[in-house]
């Protein structure tokens, strides 16, 4: 079953804190059940230790009398303990023996004492163990202690139960720690998966058609807010293609229908008797047709330019000679409208389709010398880097306004909408410079004022 991204982060949350608090209680109960078993066995060695100096403390040496009367009191809250005592004088005479005092209850605590560590401790392996010391009074020794306990440590119903409830604490923080995870846990899926549903909202609107959507705001989150950004900067794209594609649509139909038009006009009036088919009729629809033909031919070529197979031909290209030779090529055109053409620079070599770059150089002097007023100038400047040719056509024309100075690269794009064959072509000049140029790895922009010329830089790696 496919599940939400939120209810999908909710479990992966879930399942990590579960698994920490899990290991943590796990590991936290060894170690504490380990140092609680060190700790028991260093207090039976103190119990026994600190049992026999006060035993040894018992006898008087000046009278040769052990006082019974305490000894039976502790030995007592001994075997109460856990602990069997059996005390002896210097000649090795019983003393005290607690098996013997109290049999039937010494047997008791003994058989419960195995008995419960059996039970809950199995592993253990433990025995009645005993251990003598030597009792002493003024380094004289008076007498001699065996104490006999559970070992190598045992634990009483007290212990027992200072265990049960640590494992209850860890039970109860584990079980609080799992409900504030599990409410921390939809806090943040929460946090995480609004913008990316609210993302994924927008990308089904977009798929819809709705290109103008837009994600407002911020995540506070950098990887978020950068997922917005780049879905953002798409959604406008996409945006801009479509307007573009629909004003594409327009000045196709615009430019073939005006030529079409005319055509058809004059073809049924000649049809219809109305005009009589005189050459210079026919020379009319002859270049309106061609009208057509050219718009279709650039057409053609910014497709074949586009193509992703386009291959080309590398050769050694001298960027600076290229400017001169191509300068020389629109003297005659440039002549009629009394524009002067200049090229300066340096020698730079790239390596690269010089065919494809004289059609950029051609379409660009084209370009600025249709946008020149008469008695214009025009720059033709190549630089040389350590890694690229640079040229950049400069004019002192009528310039482009900014609000267009981004898609004057995009096939069909012209800046004036009446499209008006007097001030241009169809605009598909410098969309085939742009796609030669990217063929090669380059680069290709634009600046411009109006009224005060624009600068085309085109820069080819070498």
């Amino acid at each position: 079953m496919r599940r939400t991204f939120r209810t999908q982060l909710i479990l992966t949350i879930i399942s990590v804190v579960f698994v920490a608090i899990a290991l943590i209680s796990l590991l936290a109960n060894i170690f504490i059940n380990r140092e609680f078993e060190k700790y028991m066995q260093e207090q039976q060695k103190i119990r026994v230790e600190e049992t026999a100096a006060m035993l040894s403390l018992q006898y008087n040496s000046l009278t040769k009398v052990w006082n019974l009367e305490y000894i039976h009191g502790v030995a007592m809250a001994a075997m109460h303990d856990g602990y069997i005592i059996r005390l002896f004088d210097i000649n090795d005479n019983v003393i005290w023996d607690t098996e013997e005092h109290s049999t039937a209850e010494c047997s008791q605590i003994m058989t419960d004492i195995i008995e419960r560590m059996e039970k809950k401790r199995p592993a253990l392996n433990g025995e009645f163990v005993s251990h003598e010391y030597e009792l002493k009074q003024n380094n004289q020794k008076v007498g001699s202690l065996v104490i006999q306990y559970y070992g190598p440590y045992f634990l009483n119903e007290s212990d027992y139960q200072f265990l049960n409830s640590l494992n209850l604490i860890f039970l109860v923080v584990g079980s609080f720690s799992f409900l504030l995870s599990l409410f921390a846990a939809g806090i943040l899926a929460k946090r995480f998966s609004k913008p990316i549903m609210k993302t994924s909202h927008i990308a089904k609107q977009i798929a819809g058609g709705n290109y103008n959507t837009r994600f407002l705001g911020r995540s506070k989150i950098r990887e978020l807010d950068e997922l917005i950004s780049a879905f953002n900067h798409m959604a406008a794209s996409l945006e801009n293609e479509e307007n573009l594609r629909k004003r594409l649509t327009d000045d196709v139909a615009h430019e073939l229908r005006t030529p079409l038009a005319a055509v058809s006009f004059h073809l049924e009036a000649m049809m219809e008797g109305v005009w009589e088919p005189t050459p210079h009729r026919l020379q009319s629809c002859y270049e309106e047709i061609e009208r057509i033909s050219g718009l279709v031919s650039d057409l053609e070529s910014l497709a074949k330019v586009e193509k992703d197979n386009l291959q080309l031909e590398r050769v050694h290209v001298d960027l600076l000679e290229l400017a001169h030779t191509v300068a020389g090529n629109f003297v005659p055109e440039s002549a009629k409208k009394d524009i002067s053409i200049s090229v300066e620079g340096k020698v730079s070599h790239v390596s690269a389709d010089k065919d494809r770059l004289n059609q950029v150089l051609t379409n660009l002097l084209s370009n600025a010398i249709k946008y020149t007023n008469e008695g214009g100038e025009i720059y033709i400047e190549v630089q040389d880097t350590e890694e690229y040719g640079v040229l950049t056509v400069r004019d002192n024309g009528i310039g482009i306004p900014n609000q267009d100075l981004p898609f004057v690269f995009e096939r069909l794009y012209r800046t004036d909408l009446s499209r008006n064959r007097l001030t241009g072509g169809v605009g598909i000049g410098l969309a085939i410079v742009k796609s030669i140029v990217a063929a090669h790895g380059g680069t290709v922009r634009v600046e411009s004022e109006v009224e005060q010329g624009s600068r085309f830089i085109v820069t080819i790696p070498k």
